[in-house]
């Protein structure tokens, strides 16, 4: 799905004032792979950090929705997504001109060298104003007009249903009920407007205990498992020092006695305990034992939003290091604590899970409960529950733990501008752990790193309207349903390339046991560095996979088609004439030829085999049908009267489905390729778009190129495949398929 032209005013505002600053340096306004272009600079030079001494000369090109440059001379392209850039950085000015440093919230760092100061000085500023809107209705999504031949606006919107997904898990239920007083959003302005209760919470106890819950968020159902042990949660109490709230107290007693089970819970708080004990000067906090009957707490430690971006920022200074030995990456990694963070919220996870799994409810709770407490309840969740596991239920897991329960997605990805203090990798993590999980045990999950990836790349893009505002409450008044596209729509057409071809749903069909130890956890080689140019790593096992399977499967069909035309003649070989056919149209198999020819009158000399002679010979015996010279053979002229001297022709009534000559045959045979090229070491497509080993790489069924996403668009049954699925072909191949969209480079993915 290619992105097209964005017109906010903003936009066409700063697009104006870059006609005035390019001068001699732009052409007029243009298009580049379909995108509009108002101006382009150059000689400007893209250094890469592995090969400093031969940057990349060309163009840059400044679209709507994209920086864009173009090394014509190797060929080579580098796209920018607006919204994806997260710093602009000018540089002291070298001999070389003006450099400026542009980092993207998908980890890419590009250098560029601009020849003059007043453009770099131009561009810098008004990178800084693109890249964040002021107002949220001047995001992309709200602009985005999808091609016609994909799915409508209304696609994936309704994937999802809280209702639905509580009924997975036999909610409502004698235990948990759904309560009515959050309809309008007056109970709680950040939660979604459908939550579960405890059957025997009465109006009084959930008005109480939301007026002791920062921001209102009481305690209500996120998770039930089959044994009855749930996982609640909520957000800090505002205890301060000594007070308390009997309808606080009421409420967590009752979450306790919803699971018959057992006559305890447990009360996590993820955070450090001095983060926990600082918050009561402030009036918050945490429970005070003493108020609160049969219930254990426990803290985690897991560190607020602003260590993990300090931590993540770290860890980009790590992997951008121009010459990187082992020392300084592994000393810079540690220093990052990112791994550690990592861990401490996958332990936490555990520890969730592990009670409930032996009964024991948890209520989880961090600060506003919208960071951390999403965190581990939906990994929880993850170990537990093997629907999670799936991409439907992974989706489902991300709209119920984190986009109705309101972590606040335009504030942590930096969507528009606010407060930089605001901004963290809250979601990173999630897909981080994830993959940790994926890496340890592939067979356990239907998707792959690619669908992790995509996830990451979308909730910064702002291209659909799924991951904009900060609660349900925000989505609804922005009226994203209508006014956007929903990325599950878009993924719901992609899938396949989603798939994990390692998945078996029978390996793992209860809880997901990790291996948790400090040497298990690794460095995401994918998601952070995985522009880097100059390293050449392995094809992932995820899309060789695929190929290999592909390929059989194309082979398969194609037996089953030889198999069916061998079958075909063998039958007209072997099948006596109808001589009341003999007015019908007829193929000679012999000689190609179509003709028209009395069967009882037309015969012709043939030297044909004795084994045919005998087949089709009817009344004449095996040793009849030997050769004259056979030594058991009669050599009497009567017995040498009876061998026919005129075969009847190889003829049959013609077929619709079958060819008409060898030539038409053969090229019906030729229409699969039988040996497809390897996916490794390919650069680039017959498009001229440059591959990488990150880049999506399909198989033209028909040629067995490989080619990219855009030339693979095209997809028709072939006569040479013994199945009427459309299989996919290149532009090529399929000459009259529609043209191909833009270049894969204006989407994200």
């Amino acid at each position: 799905m290619a992105l097209s032209s964005l017109n906010p005013s903003n936009v066409l505002g700063e697009l104006g004032r870059l006609a005035n600053w390019f001068k001699g340096d732009c052409l007029t306004s243009e298009e580049f792979a379909g995108l509009p272009v108002t101006e382009k600079l150059e000689n400007v030079q893209l250094l890469d950090k592995y090969n400093l001494r031969n940057p990349s000369k060309g163009t840059l090109y400044f679209a709507t929705t994209h920086l864009i440059f173009v090394d014509h001379e190797m060929r080579k392209e580098t796209w920018i997504l607006l919204m994806h850039i997260s710093t602009v950085e000018r540089l002291p000015i070298t001999t070389a001109g003006s450099p400026l440093l542009v980092r993207t919230k998908t980890f890419q760092s590009v250098f560029f060298v601009i020849p003059r100061e007043r453009d770099c000085h131009e561009m810098h500023q008004t990178l800084l104003r693109l890249s964040q809107p002021v107002h949220i209705d001047e995001l992309y999504c709200f602009h985005y007009k999808s091609t016609p031949d994909d799915l409508p606006k209304s696609a994936g919107w309704n994937f999802f249903d809280i209702q639905t997904e509580y009924q997975r898990m036999n909610v409502p239920n004698d235990q948990w009920v759904l309560c009515t007083a959050n309809k309008d959003y007056e109970l709680c302005d950040t939660y979604p407007s459908e939550v579960y209760v405890p059957a025997r919470a009465s109006t009084a106890v959930l008005l109480g205990s939301a007026s002791f819950r920062s921001r209102g968020r009481l305690p209500v159902l996120a998770y039930l498992h089959h044994n009855k042990a749930a996982i609640a949660r909520c957000s800090q109490p505002l205890s301060g020092f000594s007070a308390r709230c009997m309808e606080d107290e009421q409420m967590l007693d009752l979450i306790r006695r919803a699971n018959p089970n057992c006559g305890y819970m447990y009360v996590v708080d993820t955070r450090p305990r001095i983060n926990a004990m600082v918050n009561r000067a402030a009036g918050k906090g945490y429970e005070n034992e003493a108020f609160y009957e049969n219930i254990k707490f426990q803290f985690s430690g897991i560190g607020n939003i602003h260590v993990m971006r300090k931590s993540l920022q770290k860890l980009v200074e790590t992997c951008e290091q121009n010459t990187p030995t082992m020392s300084s990456f592994l000393s810079g990694l540690e220093s990052s604590g990112w791994l550690k963070h990592i861990k401490s919220i996958l332990d936490t996870s555990w520890w969730i899970a592990c009670a409930i799994e032996s009964g024991v409810s948890v209520c989880v709770h961090c600060s506003d409960g919208w960071d951390r407490t999403a965190q581990v309840c939906s990994l929880a969740a993850l170990f537990l529950e093997p629907h999670y596991r799936t991409i439907n239920g992974y989706q489902a897991l991300i709209e119920k733990d984190w986009l109705s329960f309101g972590h606040k997605f335009t504030a942590r990805c930096g969507h528009i501008a606010c407060d930089g203090r605001e901004r963290s990798p809250v979601f990173t993590q999630l897909l981080d752990c994830t993959w940790q999980l994926l890496r340890q045990r592939p067979e356990a999950f239907q998707f792959n790193e690619r669908f992790l990836l995509t996830l990451h790349d979308h909730v910064h893009a702002c291209q659909y309207g799924t991951f904009i505002g900060n609660c349900e409450k925000d989505r609804r008044d922005l009226r994203l349903s209508e006014r956007t596209f929903s990325l599950w729509g878009y993924m719901a057409s992609h899938l396949n390339e989603y798939k994990n071809p390692l998945y078996n749903p029978k390996a793992h069909p209860d809880t997901l046991r990790p291996d948790l130890t400090a040497q298990s956890i690794r460095f995401w080689r994918g998601m952070y560095c995985r522009h880097e140019s100059g390293v050449h790593p392995r094809e992932p096992l995820g899309d060789l996979l695929p190929a290999s399977v592909e390929h059989c499967s194309a082979l398969d069909h194609h037996i089953n088609y030889l198999a069916k035309r061998i079958n075909t003649f063998k039958n007209l070989l072997s099948r006596r004439k109808d001589d009341n056919n003999k007015d019908n149209a007829i193929v000679n198999y012999r000689n190609g030829n179509v003709n028209s020819v009395a069967i009882e009158a037309k015969t012709e000399e043939l030297q044909i085999d004795n084994k045919f002679i005998y087949e089709s010979g009817g009344s004449l015996s095996e040793m009849e049908s030997a050769n004259h010279d056979h030594p058991l053979k009669e050599t009497s002229a009567n017995s040498q009267s009876t061998k026919p001297k005129k075969i009847p022709l190889i003829t049959e009534k013609l077929d619709a489905s079958l060819p008409a000559s060898l030539a038409l045959l053969e090229k019906e045979v030729n229409t699969v390729a039988l040996d497809w090229k390897s996916v490794k070491n390919v650069t680039e497509c017959s498009c001229s778009t440059p591959l990488d080993h990150y880049s999506r790489k399909h198989h033209c069924w028909g040629c067995g190129r490989c080619v990219c996403t855009r030339c693979v668009r095209g997809r028709s049954p072939l006569p040479a495949l013994a199945s009427a699925r459309p299989a996919p072909l290149c532009a090529a191949c399929s000459p009259t398929s529609p043209p191909p969209a833009p270049p894969p480079h204006t989407n994200i993915n």
